[in-house]
C-alpha cells in the first residue's frame, strides 16, 4: 500500500498556520508529512516563505505521531552543510526519531539571496554531491575536517546526535542525479511519476529503498473555484524542473506563465471533490513504484476543509487503490 503523506507548503502560509495544519494532519490520519524549505514564494499570490527549520521545531513539539522531512533542503548556497547537519540532528532530536533530511540541488528562486551566483547544472550537482558526503560524515560521529572543491569544514562534530541519524533523501529528476541519490541517500525524492527515475535509483544503489512522489491538488466543493486557485497560486508547476530551478523570483515566474490557460493547469492537477478524478492522478505514481506520495492542497486558506474531506474520503479511497 502507498503511505499518503501531507505537505506544509511554506510558500502559501505563515509559521503558525503550517504547524496548526500539520496537527490537523495527523488528526486526519496522513502517513507522514513534508516541509518545503523556501525563501520566497513561486507566485506574489502564495504570499509565504517562513523559516521551515524553526516550524519543523515547532511541529516536533506540536505532533506525537506523524513524521516529518524537508522536500528538499539545499545544501550547497543558503546553508553550509555542517549547519545542515546539526539542525537536522536536533529535528531528530526534538521529533523522537520521526525526521527524515530530504536534500536536493536547489532552485535560483531561493538560493540566489546570498549573491554566490546560479552555476551551470553540472556545477550544482557537483557541490550537491560533496555537501551530502560532508553531511554524512557529520553524521557518522567525531571531528571532521574537508577541504574540498566546493567546501571547507573545520574540526566540526555534532554534539547532541542522535542515536539514529535521519535518513537521508535525494531529490532526483535525471540520471545523474538518481546516481547521486543511489549512492549517498536512503530514499528517492522525485516529483513526476517516471518510472525511469525509481529504475535508475535502483539499479544504482536503491534497491528496496522508499520512493517519495509529491502531487499538487486543489480540493473544492466549487469546482470552478478550485481551478481558478490552481491557477492562480499553482501554474508554475507546469514549468518542469529544467525551468522552475532556474528562474530567480516570483515575477520570472509570472512572466514564464502569462499564457498558462486555466485548463492547462486543470489537465494537469486535480480540481474539485470528484473522488475519482484524485484517484486517477494518484495512479501513476503507485504505477511508476513510488511507495509514497505527499499530497500538496492548493491555497492556505483552504487546509481544513481538504483535511476533512481527506479524513472523511480522500484517504480510505487511496488506501483502497
Amino acid at each position: 500500500m502507498m503511505r499518503i503523506g501531507y505537505t506544509m507548503m511554506t510558500e502559501q502560509a505563515g509559521p503558525r498556520e503550517l504547524v496548526t495544519h500539520v496537527v490537523g494532519a495527523e488528526r486526519a490520519g496522513f502517513d507522514f508529512s513534508v516541509i518545503s524549505d523556501h525563501f520566497f514564494p513561486w507566485l506574489d499570490s502564495q504570499g509565504h516563505a517562513p523559516y521551515a527549520w524553526s516550524v519543523l521545531g515547532a511541529a516536533a513539539q506540536a505532533t506525537t505521531r506523524i513524521p516529518l522531512m524537508t522536500y528538499v533542503t539545499c545544501p550547497t548556497f543558503r546553508y553550509h552543510p555542517a549547519v545542515i547537519a546539526q539542525k537536522a540532528a536536533t529535528v531528530q532530536l526534538l521529533s523522537e526519531g520521526r525526521f527524515r533530511l530530504g536534500l536536493g540541488s536547489g532552485e535560483n528562486l531561493n538560493e540566489h539571496v546570498v549573491g554566490a551566483g546560479w552555476p551551470a547544472a553540472h556545477v550544482r550537482l557537483e557541490m550537491f554531491e560533496e555537501a551530502v558526503g560532508i553531511i554524512r560524515a557529520l553524521f557518522a560521529g567525531g571531528h571532521v575536517s574537508h577541504h574540498g572543491t566546493h567546501f571547507d569544514v573545520e574540526n566540526a562534530k555534532i554534539w547532541d546526535l542522535p542515536d539514529a541519524p535521519p535518513p537521508i533523501g535525494i531529490a532526483a529528476s535525471g540520471d545523474r542525479s538518481c546516481e547521486i541519490a543511489g549512492r549517498y541517500g536512503d530514499l528517492l525524492i522525485a516529483v513526476e511519476p517516471k518510472r525511469e527515475l525509481v529504475t535508475s535509483f535502483e539499479a544504482q544503489g536503491g534497491a528496496g529503498k522508499p520512493c517519495v512522489g509529491q502531487l499538487p491538488v486543489s480540493y473544492g466543493t466549487d469546482r470552478a473555484a478550485a481551478v481558478a486557485r490552481a491557477h492562480d497560486q499553482f501554474r508554475w508547476a507546469l514549468g518542469g524542473w529544467p525551468v522552475n530551478a532556474e528562474l530567480p523570483g516570483p515575477a520570472g515566474f509570472a512572466r514564464a506563465t502569462r499564457f498558462t490557460r486555466p485548463e492547462d493547469v486543470a489537465d494537469a492537477i486535480p480540481c474539485g471533490d470528484d473522488l475519482d478524478v484524485f484517484v486517477d492522478a494518484v495512479r501513476p505514481f503507485a504505477d511508476a513504484g513510488f511507495t509514497e506520495l505527499a499530497l500538496v492542497q492548493v491555497g492556505g486558506d483552504q487546509q481544513e476543509p481538504f483535511l476533512d474531506w481527506a479524513e472523511a474520503k480522500l484517504l480510505p479511497a487511496l488506501r483502497a487503490l
